[in-house]
């Protein structure tokens, strides 16, 4: 069997899909499947610039250091000839043009099945403000949030509106971007702290989050094949779990199973699964939560690509119930074809 693994790409995640690009790779190799590595910003070259490629995992790709990219290569890539043969792609995209629906829509146009959730859902999950107002609708507790376009920026009574609105505990994130990147958490209510929030968020989006901060603990649940892996629990060195927290080494602890009561763990899993199947996502995916001294779990987000080398969080969890990496990538790859075959029924 040929399996396409897409990494890379031109999203600021585009170190951390290549650090995990490369241990699907390595797995897949493994376990005898022929490997295509695919890193789709080469466009039509990427058979030959996709082969040796690495990262440093610990720093996110800026703006400037993507601009050389361009979106039509994606085109360039998935249109191949060397995609003629493919019987399945493996994803490792994180980000825009990867976990936002529009590789997998090229897939879909070209007969490919692919690793992950689908068009609508990767979509849906990918728009913060779209995926928090379909887990309202579905009885699911998230914490309050407005949604802001760069033109509101102007406004010169903003930041004092967003301080009534939301008081002085406030996150501030792009609404289409992830591993934190271009996010702010201001616990003081300080003005200009907020402005600058609001202008670091809008460098890389149009539309900014705006959302009411959760004191409390961190916490994570995988999914994989319909059903809920154990609760994880991040606990950062200091600060909060920012983007070197998640990508240097001995800045975060990751307690799994988390030790939290079997109650609040089990109700968890119980709207972690019901977000990620309000937006119908299959395969596998990460929900995020913020755990308030209640013991109230506060849903943030669903990741339909979640960090996959062999040390992320949804492998962390799969290894405690018996699925090492390699088999977790081969049972990827078997959903995946049963998914597109059932589409086609």
């Amino acid at each position: 069997m040929k399996v396409a693994v897409i990494f890379g790409g031109i999203s600021t995640e585009r170190n951390v899909a290549i650090a995990g690009g490369r241990s699907v790779i390595e797995a897949l190799t493994g376990l005898g499947y022929e490997v295509m590595p695919c890193d789709p910003s080469y466009g039509k070259d990427f058979f030959v610039k996709s082969q040796d490629l690495i990262s440093d995992i610990s720093k996110f790709n800026d703006l400037d250091e993507l601009s050389g990219f361009s979106t039509r290569s994606y085109i360039d890539a998935i249109n191949s000839d060397d995609f003629d043969n493919v019987d399945v792609a493996f994803l490792v995209l994180h980000g825009k043009y990867g976990e936002d629906g529009l590789i997998q829509s090229l897939l879909e146009l070209r007969g490919i099945p692919y690793t992950g959730s689908g068009v609508k859902s990767s979509s849906m999950a990918s728009d913060k403000s779209t995926s928090k107002t379909i887990f309202s609708s579905s009885g699911i507790l998230t914490p309050p949030w407005t949604l802001l376009s760069k033109s509101e920026l102007s406004n010169d009574e903003l930041t004092k509106e967003i301080r009534k609105q939301f008081g002085k505990q406030i996150v501030i994130k792009p609404n289409d971007q992830g591993s934190t990147i271009g996010l702010s958490i201001i616990l003081d209510g300080n003005l200009d702290d907020i402005k600058s929030g609001l202008e670091l968020a809008s460098k890389y989006t149009n539309h900014i989050m705006v959302e009411q901060y959760v004191p409390g603990r961190e916490l994570t649940v995988g999914i994989f094949d319909g059903d809920a892996l154990p609760v994880i629990e991040i606990v950062t060195e200091d600060g909060y779990y920012d983007y070197a927290h998640k990508y240097t080494k001995g800045k975060t602890n990751y307690i799994c199973p988390a030790e939290i009561p079997d109650d609040i763990a089990q109700f968890t899993q119980d709207m972690a699964l019901l977000a990620y199947n309000a937006l119908g996502c299959s395969g596998f995916g990460r929900v995020d939560f913020r755990l308030d001294d209640e013991g109230q779990p506060f849903c943030l987000e669903v990741n339909t690509i979640p960090g996959f080398t062999s040390q992320s969080l949804v492998p962390m969890a799969a290894k405690t119930v018996g699925i090492e990496f390699p088999e977790l990538c081969q049972k990827l790859i078997e959903i995946a074809i049963k998914d597109f075959n059932n589409r086609k029924k």
